[in-house]
């Protein structure tokens, strides 16, 4: 009977040039080294969603990829359709790669960072497609990695943050996001505020998100294209954050505690955009 070596010879199990990699001996880059932020460095994404998104993205540069066997024989036609090899690993083998903590479901891919997004690119996007969803110092990746999940379901056009006090685009955000980072156009500037300006410079409807707001989303009227704001769990928007936005709305509830994280409240809000601006035209 043949073994699981024989059973698929599209499939290497080492990366060329490297000698035969045995079983086991995978080698990328271990947990602790830090992750670039931005566009600087390599990065890991794990968990099946992730690196298939990953496999399906033409514009995405694969340098290596490790799994096991049954996660290899998984998606193994991806693979084969991007020519990719695959390292043989045990499931204890990647949690040394990305940390015992991280649910990698058997698979990691080490991956240069996509290029930069021009800010002008997402508002053209917006005059016909989805929100922009710009976040104001969110640094919890599995926030923001939920909101690309949310911002892929609902069609947005984009997500603008800073390039600092903003998670890496990789790892557990890119887990989180279960293929939305391949996805959704991710835009990174230096400064919140001159890209408020930008935004309203282009006629975009700059909505942002206050917990404390007197008017409730579904009372406003909405506009394409519009830029919902949103702010970190504690902070909240910054002041001038704030002053940029062109109103500041609520989410209507009716529970007893009153109050969503930003990730959820960024899935609502899309959720309200997609359905009310998606017949709607650019005034």
């Amino acid at each position: 009977m043949a073994g699981p070596r024989d059973r698929d010879d599209r499939r290497q199990r080492h990366w060329p040039g490297q000698g035969g990699s045995e079983r086991g001996r995978a080698s990328v880059r271990p947990a602790g080294r830090p992750e670039a932020s931005g566009s600087e460095g390599p990065l890991l994404i794990w968990g099946q969603h992730a690196v298939e998104a990953v496999l399906r993205n033409e514009a995405r540069t694969i340098l290596r990829l490790v799994a096991t066997d049954n996660a290899a024989n998984r998606l193994a036609g991806l693979m084969t359709k991007r020519q990719i090899t695959v390292t043989e690993a045990l499931p204890r083998d990647i949690d040394r790669i990305v940390g015992p903590e991280a649910v990698h479901q058997g698979v990691v891919a080490e991956v240069a960072p996509l290029a930069d997004v021009d800010l002008d690119t997402v508002i053209a996007a917006a005059e016909t497609g989805g929100p922009i969803v710009v976040l104001d110092q969110v640094t919890d990746p599995h926030n923001v990695g939920a909101m690309l999940r949310s911002a892929a379901v609902f069609g947005a056009s984009g997500l603008v943050m800073t390039r600092r006090h903003s998670p890496p685009l990789g790892g557990v955000l890119a887990k989180a996001a279960s293929g939305g980072l391949e996805v959704v156009p991710v835009v990174l500037v230096s400064n919140l505020a001159r890209a408020l300006d930008q935004l309203g410079e282009a006629h975009v409807q700059r909505l942002g998100l206050d917990g404390e707001a007197s008017d409730l989303i579904d009372g406003v009227r909405l506009s394409r294209p519009l830029a919902l704001v949103l702010g970190s769990e504690g902070q909240g928007l910054r002041r001038l954050t704030r002053e940029k936005c062109d109103g500041l709305v609520r989410i209507g509830a009716e529970g007893s505690l009153g109050s969503l994280n930003v990730s959820n409240a960024a899935a609502v809000a899309l959720y309200e955009a997609s359905r009310r601006t998606r017949h709607s035209t650019p005034e």
